[in-house]
């Protein structure tokens, strides 16, 4: 029984099952940051319509060209964020009015919320005998643990307004934690934080990988792979200066504002690809020697599809990276961002490849599938 709503009930692929007669389906809503491309995200807010397919969106901006056509069925609102010039575009700059757009949000008919939250969107006012639900990527990254990072990269003007702007979205941020019943949190780096800056418990719910996409290959060839965004915190310069050093191959698939530059200063055995299409990402996957991760991620998708690929991860042993790599047994962690001691994980990748076994890696990356998410959150919302 859902105690959510009384006499609402999920059958075993979580759609609502036939309710007693007399008793109403409780209206669902789903609150997101912003909906302008398809990330980890707003993977999860597929997954979350899965479950709840008759539930409404609600997010600061809107391109409906840039989702997935699961997202575009679904009735999405937007806060008044969507009206203003250029929002699409430069959302960001929006960040100090989105707390008054969500609080301007009208929730008095839904009897479940469920947040999605990484930039604004927990903080949304619901009915008084309604459920708030928080799925949580991660506290705001810009105004926490990274702000300085942040500021430090931000052009003059926005440089002298972040302290004072940010100084109170911290203070919106802790005192709208306490409008969310129960908090879930991608990994347990997130929980920690969940726990640093808001003072809440959560429980580990990890984000739905579809494992079941990827697969082994009986070839593998020689060279290491990275994937993801060319940013700053992404650390793809780490990758290239240690590959520069060892001289084995590399190949860095992604784009970014370093690309430029990272080209500029690799040596011959790193190859750079700006985009792959997902066949092409698959048999690169499972063909690769091993992962290269070089982000402290919140939870990081992308070594859950290398072991489902069937191959090891050379990772920073941080953040989410801690909760999805077995060490010695699906990869090789090292301690410190420095390019020596990434040159050091993939010397001794290359002895611990040796004796790796791919089933391992395919059965530690089962435990993310999608499939084990929807279990989660089903029993997630509906003990509390």
């Amino acid at each position: 029984m859902n105690l959510l709503a009384p006499g609402f009930v999920a059958d075993a692929v979580g759609t609502p099952a036939i309710l007693p007669r007399g008793v109403s389906k409780p209206r669902v809503a789903i609150v997101h940051y912003w909906l302008v491309a398809m990330r980890g995200g707003e993977r999860v807010i597929e997954r979350l319509l899965g479950l709840y397919p008759d539930a409404d969106i609600l997010t600061h901006v809107y391109d409906p060209a840039a989702v997935s056509a699961r997202i575009r069925a679904a009735t999405v609102r937007t806060s008044f964020i969507n009206r203003l010039p250029y929002a699409r575009k430069f959302y960001q700059y929006y960040l100090p009015l989105m707390p008054m757009a969500l609080e301007e949000l009208d929730l008095s008919g839904y009897d479940i919320v469920i947040s999605s939250e990484a930039g604004p969107a927990k903080g949304v006012i619901t009915a008084p005998n309604a459920k708030h639900f928080c799925y949580c990527h991660s506290p705001m990254r810009y105004i926490w643990d990274h702000y300085h990072q942040y500021r430090k990269e931000a052009n003059l003007l926005a440089r002298m307004a972040m302290p004072t702007m940010y100084h109170r979205l911290r203070e919106w941020d802790v005192s709208s934690s306490a409008r969310v019943d129960h908090f879930a949190a991608n990994s347990s780096f997130i929980q920690q934080r969940i726990r640093k800056f808001w003072r809440r418990e959560a429980e580990v719910i990890h984000p739905p990988v579809e494992t079941s996409l990827f697969s082994p290959s009986s070839e593998i060839d020689d060279f290491y792979l990275w994937v993801g965004q060319m940013v700053p915190y992404k650390r793809p310069d780490l990758a290239v200066d240690a590959f520069n050093a060892n001289g084995l191959p590399l190949v860095m698939v992604g784009s970014g504002g370093m690309a430029k530059a990272l080209k500029a200063r690799a040596r011959p055995n790193i190859r750079f690809v700006s985009n792959l299409d997902f066949a092409t990402l698959r048999q690169t996957y499972a063909r690769a020697r091993a992962l290269v991760m070089t982000a402290e991620e919140d939870f990081g998708l992308t070594p859950v599809e290398a072991m489902a690929s069937g191959r090891p991860v050379v990772g920073l042993g941080r953040g989410g990276l801690l909760d999805s790599v077995v060490p010695d047994r699906t990869g090789v962690l090292f301690e410190r961002q420095e390019v020596e001691d990434l040159i050091e994980a993939v010397s001794r990748m290359e002895h611990f490849l040796r004796d790796f076994d791919p089933r391992h890696a395919v059965e530690q990356a089962d435990r993310f599938s999608a499939a084990r998410f929807d279990r989660k959150i089903r029993r997630f919302t509906q003990i509390h």
